[in-house]
């Protein structure tokens, strides 16, 4: 990438095209000729970003440099930590590896050069089609010394969705792990109190999974009872 390139902001080129986790038809998923939307015959992949080759451009050279160089000098070669590096509209994504997420996490905000000292979050993302990585944690962290913002994302299989927590690294993701344990399953071990937060403790399921069965949940008001979505009107 020439330097007029990288002041134009073009993106970091990929080593691949990415993962493909899924195929969707039509407009909104409608099949046996009920799509109405006038886009019956759309076929388009379902597919998540590739890794992307250096250089990323700008500062994104430096945090990976400067975290790779980090990783080193704690005796953890970095292609065991991060899984992927990816360069996606205008963001920096490293992929870690779970086992890693606590080391990267701390060397992140403790390293000088990185000071990543705010995450604003993890977020839960259910993938169906990503096989053997189906959940997914994602993590906004801000560095308030130099004024940059980077993703961490981490993926476990839906038959073992343990992540480690980092509370003990940053204390603020306390009740985001929480959310996302409540509605996702995921499981944050060393989590101080992993319990519902939003749903009632004794709920079954995961809201938010691709999976889970949409309406036919009672509702505690006058035995009234909301039908399942195949039980009211369908297109299908």
């Amino acid at each position: 990438m020439s330097d007029e390139q990288k002041n134009n902001g073009v993106p970091a080129p990929r080593e691949d095209s990415g993962d493909v986790i899924g195929v969707r038809k039509g407009m909104f998923g409608a099949n046996n000729g009920g799509d109405t939307s006038g886009y019956g015959g759309l076929v388009r992949t379902v597919t998540l970003p590739g890794a992307s080759s250096r250089p990323y451009g700008g500062w994104f050279d430096e945090v990976a440099d400067e975290l790779e160089g980090a990783l080193e000098e704690q005796d953890l070669l970095p292609a065991n930590a991060i899984e992927k590096t990816v360069v996606d509209r205008g963001e920096l994504t490293f992929h870690i590896a779970r086992e890693h997420l606590l080391t990267v996490a701390r060397t992140l905000r403790d390293d000088p050069a990185l000071r990543f000292e705010l995450c604003t979050g993890v977020s839960g993302v259910h993938y169906l089609g990503d096989k053997g990585r189906e959940l997914h944690a994602v993590y906004h962290l801000r560095s308030l010394t130099h004024g940059r913002l980077i993703r961490l994302e981490v993926s476990a299989p839906d038959s073992d969705p343990h992540i480690p927590s980092l509370v003990a690294v940053y204390p603020t993701n306390d009740w985001h792990e929480r959310e996302t344990y409540d509605f996702f399953g995921l499981v944050f071990d060393g989590h101080p109190a992993l319990t519902r937060i939003m749903m009632p403790d004794d709920w079954q399921g995961f809201p938010q999974r691709k999976d889970y069965p949409l309406g036919g949940i009672a509702v505690e008001y006058k035995g009234a009872q909301i039908p399942a979505p195949d039980q009211r009107r369908s297109y299908s």
